[in-house]
């Protein structure tokens, strides 16, 4: 299986603010952003890819998938209720 990966997301404007944006949900404590597993033991030693890393990359190697809507229900997904 080969993966598409937007070319050079990363160095983009858009990158750059969904970088923003998830940060700042990152930040609210509104917000589940935990860390959550990864089998990286190389990138991530203590197997936990941080809230931002996961969804920047899934954003990168889905290049089909519109980021408006996916920050969107990440939100509503993500969002605790009190």
């Amino acid at each position: 299986m080969s993966y598409k990966k937007r070319p050079n997301f990363f160095g983009t404007d858009e990158a750059v603010l969904i970088e923003k944006i998830l940060k700042v949900m990152q930040d609210d404590v509104a917000f589940n952003t935990e860390s959550s597993y990864s089998a990286d033991s190389g990138k991530y030693p203590d197997h936990l890819i941080p809230f931002v890393d996961k969804h920047m990359s899934y954003l990168q190697t889905h290049p089909d998938v519109n980021p408006d809507q996916y920050i969107a229900n990440l939100k509503l997904m993500t969002r605790l209720k009190h």
